[in-house]
């Protein structure tokens, strides 16, 4: 039975599986799962509970995960509930689900955590985009204004955003990663791939989207005929890479040729994989709105 659903996205294993997949596969065991939050600025989610083992993803301060396991060596073994992604997570960078629940996000490709409301005291963390914390207070100094944060520290308010305030270009959002290393599986400005670019710029505009390449061509948008008559906001899939149109002409993506997202003519990249083997799959347009 198992056979026909995906183990990225539903967590089971011969001996222990969520309860809510019981009749759908076979185990030893099935659990609940506890809610929890992470409580790091990121947390890398790895396909086995090793340090060595392959990054799959990254899940950012705030966001919640349902935990089936709780392992003796500091790993557990947990779904994410934004894109229902499995994997195994540092147990350090957990916590209890009743924290103060999130009331902003940050907004800024990366921003600094500082002890007190002044800027020239040295940061204690950093955060990436798409963080989500509590604030408790705010406060000024003649340099900015501050949040209080529940985590601990000061963030300047201007880096910020109330849940609900969605960005209008997603697009605008994936430019401002130009420069940024290519990571395989990673989701922030200190390095990120080419399905977590487009991933986090569609989160920050309120647009939900999978993690990998597959599931966002099966999910994403519709399909359009060819490659004429592009615009900004297509998405170009090859398979395994994705890249996302800044216009009728120019892609951005996360790529490991110039290992950094870079701006490139749509040509450019398409000789370059085909010349590899590797053709455009689909390009898909998200609607309007």
């Amino acid at each position: 039975m198992s056979d026909s659903l995906d183990p990225r996205l539903n967590a089971f294993r011969p001996d222990l599986a969520d309860a809510r997949l019981k009749g759908r596969v076979e185990a030893e065991r099935f659990v609940e799962g506890s809610v929890r939050r992470v409580t790091t600025p990121l947390a890398p989610l790895r396909r086995r509970p090793q340090t060595d083992a392959p990054l799959d993803t990254e899940l950012l301060l705030g966001e919640r995960v349902r935990v089936f396991e709780e392992g003796s060596a500091g790993w557990c073994w947990v779904q994410a509930e934004a894109d229902s992604y499995v994997g195994y997570l540092p147990a350090e960078a957990l916590g209890p689900y009743d924290a103060p629940p999130p009331t902003a996000r940050v907004s800024a490709p990366r921003t600094l955590v500082f002890p007190d409301p002044d800027i020239k005291r040295p940061p204690i963390a950093a955060l990436p985009m798409g963080a989500l914390v509590a604030v408790t207070g705010e406060a000024s100094d003649h340099n900015a204004r501050y949040a209080a944060i529940a985590s601990g520290g000061f963030v300047v308010r201007q880096h910020l955003a109330p849940l609900e305030e969605l960005q209008a270009d997603f697009v605008a959002v994936a430019e401002r990663f130009l420069g940024v290393p290519y990571l395989w599986g990673g989701k922030s400005a200190l390095g990120i791939d080419c399905s977590g670019l487009v991933q986090l710029a569609l989160g920050m505009a309120g647009i939900a989207a999978p993690r990998d390449t597959d599931c966002q061509e099966r999910d994403l948008g519709t399909r359009l005929a060819g490659i004429e008559g592009l615009q900004r906001g297509d998405l170009v899939f090859w398979k395994g890479h994705v890249g996302i149109m800044l216009d009728g002409q120019r892609l951005l993506h996360a790529n490991a040729h110039h290992m950094m997202t870079a701006v490139e003519p749509l040509q450019a990249t398409v000789e370059r994989l085909s010349a590899k083997g590797v053709q455009v799959t689909s390009i898909r347009r998200l609607r309007a709105g």
